[in-house]
C-alpha cells in the first residue's frame, strides 16, 4: 500500500539511511536558485512523494519511494520569482550596482521538510550547517513563504527568532493566534477577517440564507468555525450540515476516509442549498475534487450547485487529472485577492525550456508531467514512452494543470520580491545620507542586517509594473481588498477566472461589495437564473416568517397577515399594523386609505329616505289643514280637537325629525338627533294616550250618577300630555348633562370604512328614552284596547289599538336590527323605524276621517253616526 507524504507527521517514523537521510535526498532534488549580493529566499510547494504506508515491522530502509510528483500550477510559483528578479536586476532604478538572487527550496507539504528547508537559508551554501553562514557573497535578507497557513507557521517559528522577514504569499496566518512574534511576519494577502465579511456581503447581496459548508478538518478549519459560524448565524445565514475535509494522510488511510465521507455524502442530493461554501487551502481542494471524482464511480449524482470559495483555493492538479471533468465548478465564485497581469509575464513564460533554465532542479518533473514525455529515459520518466523536444510550449498544458496568465498566489510572490527590493532601496537611500561615498565605490552591502529591514518593510509603498498600489498596514498585513472572480469551465476541461466585482474593505459602509450581477456566468442548471438558496422558499409580501420547530432559524413557515396588518418586503420576521385610519389591502401588502362613510343626501338611500320624511311631513300639513278647515264637523271635533291638532303637528315633526339623521354627523345635529326624536315622539304618544283616556272617561262620565264627570274635559288633557312629556324631557336633560352624544369615527366596524357617526356617549340613557317611549305606547296600546268597543260616537279606540300595535311591532323590531348592523345601515334602520311607525300612527288614526270628510261628507252628519248603546 502507498501513502501520501503530506501531514506533519506523516515522516515520524525513522528514515534514515546508513549514508544519508531520506530528507537529505529530498533536499538535493528540488531547488533552483540564482546567485546575487542578496538573496531572497522562497520555500514552495510544489513536488511529493508517495511513500509505502508505514508498517512498524520493517526497517525504515526498505520503504519503497515513489517518483516525485509535481503540483504543476504551482510552478508558477517558481517563474514568477525569478521574472521579478530578473525585471529588478534590469531596473536602474531600483538597487543599481547591486544584483538580486534567489534561492528556492520545496516543502514536499511536510513539517519536517519545511524546517530544514528553512535552516538550509541560515546555513554556507550547499552544507546544511544551521546558524553558520559565512558567505560574503549570496547573503539570504528575506524569505517568501509559505503557501499554506501551517506552512508558514513552521517557517515563522525559526525565522521569527532571527527577526529575518518573512513575507507570506499564501494563506493569512494569524500570528496572534499561533502565538508567535508580529515584528518580522509580513502577510501578501489582507486580514482574514475581511475576506469574512466580504463573504457575509456576497450572501446578502444575493440574498442566500442555506448553505453546505466544506472546512478543512485541522487546526484552521477549526479557527474558522469558531469565527465565521457565529458572525454566519448573526448575519440571517445558516448552514444546512457541515462537511469536514480531511488533511493528506497516508494513501490507505486517505482512501478509507474519502469512501466512507462519499456514501455520507449522498445528502448533498437532497439538500435545498444551491449554495456550498468552500473553506480552506489549495490541498482541501484536492481532497474535494478526489471526493467528487470518486463519487461518480459510486453513481452519485453530479453537483450541480453554486460553489463559493476563498482566495486560498486554486486548482492544484497532477498530471494524472488533466482528464478530470472540471465541470461541477462551473459558475464558482471565489473572493481572490487582488492581482493583475505585469507586463512582459506571458512572453517570458514562453521562454521557459529545460535548456534555458540551469539550476532549475524543478524543471525536469514539471516539464515531463507536463508534455507527459522523457527528458532522459522513457521507460523511467514521464507518463509516454516519448521523448521531450524541450521546445514544447507551457501555452499547450492545459489550463487546469498550468495557467499563462499570472495567478493570485504567483501576483503575491511577484509583489513580495517587488516589496524587498523597494526596502532595501529606502534602506540604502537612507544610508547614502549618513555617510558619503567615494564616486564610482559599490554599496556595502554586506553590513545589510535583515532585522533592520522590518521596520522599512512594513512602511514602504509603491507602485508595481501592473499599476496597483502595494503597501501593509501597521500590523504587516498586506492594504487591499478582493477581486470576486467568476469560474467558467468548458467541455474540453480549461477555464477562465472573470472579474465580476470587487470588494473593498475601506470602503464606505454599505458599499464595500460592488459586483456585476449581469457579466456572472452561473452554473448550466440554471439557466442564467439568479439561483436561489434558502431553506424553503420566500415569505413574500403580504405575509410573515414564523420559526419552524426543532429547526434552525433559517428555516420556517409563512404566515399570511391578519387583517390591519401587512408586510411590504421578502422575509418579513413580522407583519406592520395599519394606522387606525387605513385598512390592509387583499394581498396584505400594502395600507390603503379608508373611505369615510355617512348617510348622505347625494346617495340613493339618503335620497329615498329624505323624501319619504318630507313626503310624510307634507302629508301630515295636508291632514292637518284638512282638518282645520272641516273644525266645525261632527267628526273633527269629536275626541278633542285640539288633542288632534296637537297629535298631527308631532307627527309631522316626527317625520321632520328623521332629517337630523342624514348627512356628516355635527356636533349639534348629535345633541338634537336623539333627543329631539324622543321628545317629540312622547308629544305624539301622550297625545294618542290622553285621546283613549278621554274616550274612557267620557263614557264612564254619561252613566247615571258618575263621579267622572269633572275629569272630563280639555285641561285633564293637555295635563297628561304634558306631564308624560316632560318626563321625557327630564331624561334627555340628564342624558346631554351627563354625558352628551358627540361626532365620533368607528375605526374597526367595517374593513374598508371609516363610519361617522354619533356617539350616544351613553347607551343607558338612549335605552331609558327609548325604553320610556316603549312604556307610553304600551300603556296607550292597553287602555285603546280596553275601550275598543266602547258606545261612544267617533270612537277612535279600535283605530289607536291597531295604530299602537304597529307601533309597538315596529319599535321591538328596531332594538336588534339597530344592535346588529353599522355604519349607514344602523342610521337607516333607526330612520325606517321612525317613518313607519309614524306612517303608522297617521294611516290608522286619520285615513278613516280623511276618507269620510273628503269622500263621503253625508256621513259627516251626527245624526246619522250617533248611535247610543246603553
Amino acid at each position: 500500500m502507498l501513502g501520501v507524504g503530506t501531514g506533519e507527521n506523516s515522516l515520524d517514523f525513522s528514515l534514515t539511511f546508513a549514508s544519508c537521510t531520506l530528507e537529505c535526498f529530498f533536499f538535493n532534488l528540488h531547488l533552483k536558485e540564482q546567485p546575487g549580493d542578496l538573496l531572497v529566499g522562497e520555500i514552495v510547494s510544489q513536488v511529493f512523494y508517495i511513500y509505502e504506508t508505514p508498517s512498524f515491522k520493517e526497517e525504515p530502509t526498505q520503504l519503497f519511494v515513489s517518483e516525485p510528483i509535481s503540483l504543476l500550477k504551482n510552478y508558477q510559483h517558481n517563474l514568477a520569482m525569478a521574472f521579478a528578479v530578473k525585471e529588478i536586476n534590469g531596473n536602474l532604478n531600483i538597487l543599481p550596482n547591486i544584483s538580486l538572487g534567489f534561492h528556492i527550496l520545496n516543502s514536499y507539504y511536510l513539517a519536517r521538510m519545511t524546517y530544514k528547508a528553512t535552516l538550509t537559508f541560515l546555513s554556507s551554501q550547499h552544507k546544511f550547517l544551521p546558524n553558520f553562514k559565512c558567505d560574503t557573497q549570496n547573503k539570504l535578507i528575506a524569505v517568501v513563504g509559505g503557501l499554506n497557513s501551517e506552512m508558514s507557521a513552521n517557517i515563522a517559528t525559526i525565522v521569527t527568532i532571527y527577526k529575518m522577514p518573512q513575507l507570506a504569499y499564501g494563506s493569512f496566518i494569524s500570528a496572534h493566534i499561533n502565538q508567535l512574534p508580529v515584528s518580522s511576519m509580513h502577510q501578501m494577502v489582507p486580514n482574514e477577517a475581511t475576506q469574512y465579511m466580504g463573504v457575509i456581503r456576497l450572501f446578502h447581496h444575493f440574498k442566500w440564507t442555506w448553505t453546505v459548508l466544506f472546512v478543512a478538518d485541522d487546526d484552521s478549519g477549526d479557527k474558522f468555525m469558531q469565527i465565521m459560524v457565529p458572525m454566519f448565524s448573526e448575519n440571517g445565514i445558516c448552514f444546512d450540515f457541515t462537511i469536514r475535509l480531511i488533511k493528506y494522510t497516508y494513501f490507505q488511510v486517505i482512501m478509507e476516509v474519502l469512501i466512507k465521507d462519499i456514501e455520507n455524502l449522498a445528502v448533498l442530493s437532497q439538500t435545498k442549498a444551491n449554495v456550498h461554501f468552500v473553506y480552506g487551502e489549495n490541498s482541501s481542494m484536492f481532497v474535494l475534487r478526489v471526493m467528487l471524482f470518486l463519487g461518480t464511480f459510486i453513481s452519485f449524482p453530479p453537483l450541480h450547485k453554486v460553489w463559493i470559495i476563498t482566495c486560498h483555493w486554486d486548482f492544484e492538479s497532477v498530471s494524472a487529472q488533466r482528464a478530470w471533468d472540471v465541470e461541477t465548478f462551473h459558475g464558482a465564485l471565489s473572493l481572490a485577492v487582488h492581482s493583475n497581469e505585469p507586463p512582459g509575464f506571458k512572453t517570458f513564460l514562453q521562454s521557459i525550456s529545460p535548456s534555458w533554465a540551469k539550476g532549475d532542479g524543478f524543471i525536469e518533473n514539471f516539464w515531463e508531467q507536463a508534455f507527459g514525455c522523457s527528458l532522459r529515459n522513457p521507460d523511467v520518466h514521464g507518463d509516454s514512452k516519448r521523448m521531450c523536444t524541450g521546445e514544447e510550449m507551457l501555452d499547450s498544458i492545459p489550463v487546469v494543470l498550468f495557467e499563462m496568465s499570472m495567478t493570485g498566489h504567483s501576483y503575491n510572490v511577484y509583489n513580495a520580491v517587488y516589496a524587498v527590493a523597494h526596502t532595501l532601496h529606502a534602506f540604502f537611500m537612507l544610508g547614502s545620507q549618513r555617510r558619503t561615498r567615494e564616486k564610482g565605490k559599490n554599496l556595502d552591502f554586506s553590513n545589510v542586517l535583515s532585522w533592520q529591514m522590518n521596520l522599512f518593510l512594513r512602511s514602504i509603498t509603491f507602485n508595481n509594473s501592473a499599476g496597483d498600489t502595494i503597501q501593509f498596514n501597521e500590523n504587516g498585513e498586506l492594504k487591499g481588498g478582493f477581486d470576486v472572480t467568476n469560474w467558467v469551465t468548458f467541455p474540453n476541461g480549461s477555464f477562465i477566472r472573470l472579474k465580476v466585482g470587487r470588494f473593498d474593505p475601506w470602503a464606505s459602509p454599505g458599499e464595500e461589495l460592488t459586483i456585476h450581477d449581469d457579466q456572472i456566468v452561473w452554473h448550466r442548471t440554471f439557466n442564467q437564473v439568479l439561483p436561489l438558496s434558502v431553506c424553503n422558499e420566500h415569505c413574500f409580501p403580504g405575509s410573515s416568517r414564523q420559526k419552524k420547530e426543532k429547526k434552525k432559524f433559517c428555516c420556517y413557515d409563512c404566515l399570511p397577515c391578519s387583517d390591519g396588518m401587512i408586510s411590504e418586503e421578502i422575509d418579513m420576521d413580522s407583519c406592520a399594523v395599519c394606522p387606525q385610519d387605513h385598512y390592509s389591502n387583499y394581498n396584505k401588502d400594502q395600507c390603503v386609505l379608508k373611505d369615510i362613510s355617512f348617510l348622505s343626501y347625494e346617495e340613493p338611500l339618503g335620497f329615498i329616505l329624505a323624501t319619504m320624511a318630507i313626503f310624510f311631513s307634507l302629508v301630515t300639513a295636508l291632514i292637518l289643514g284638512t282638518f282645520v278647515k272641516h273644525k266645525d264637523t261632527p267628526i273633527v271635533k269629536a275626541n278633542n280637537r285640539s288633542l288632534t291638532y296637537l297629535l298631527l303637528i308631532s307627527l309631522a315633526h316626527c317625520f321632520l325629525s328623521a332629517l337630523l339623521f342624514i348627512g356628516q354627523p355635527g356636533k349639534i345635529t348629535c345633541l338634537l338627533r336623539q333627543t329631539s326624536f324622543g321628545i317629540i315622539f312622547s308629544v305624539a304618544i301622550s297625545s294618542v294616550l290622553a285621546k283613549t283616556v278621554t274616550v274612557v272617561l267620557v263614557f264612564l262620565a254619561n252613566k247615571p250618577s258618575s263621579k267622572l264627570r269633572p275629569l272630563v274635559g280639555k285641561r285633564q288633557a293637555y295635563t297628561l300630555v304634558l306631564s308624560c312629556s316632560l318626563v321625557q324631557v327630564g331624561i334627555c336633560v340628564l342624558w346631554i348633562s351627563t354625558s352628551s352624544p358627540f361626532p365620533d369615527k368607528d375605526l374597526h366596524s367595517l374593513k374598508e370604512t371609516i363610519i361617522l357617526e354619533c356617539n350616544e356617549g351613553s347607551a343607558a340613557m338612549f335605552f331609558c328614552v327609548l325604553g320610556y317611549l316603549g312604556f307610553l305606547a304600551a300603556v296607550s296600546f292597553m287602555v285603546a284596547f280596553l275601550a275598543r268597543k266602547l258606545p261612544d260616537s267617533f270612537n277612535e279606540a279600535k283605530f289607536i289599538t291597531f295604530s299602537m300595535l304597529l307601533f309597538c311591532s315596529v319599535w321591538l323590531s328596531f332594538i336588534p336590527s339597530y344592535l346588529s348592523t353599522k355604519g349607514k345601515s344602523m342610521v337607516a334602520v333607526e330612520i325606517f323605524s321612525i317613518l313607519i311607525s309614524s306612517a303608522g300612527l297617521l294611516y290608522c288614526i286619520f285615513l278613516p276621517k280623511c276618507y269620510i270628510i273628503v269622500l263621503r261628507p253625508q256621513l259627516n252628519n251626527r245624526k246619522l253616526l250617533v248611535k247610543k248603546k246603553y
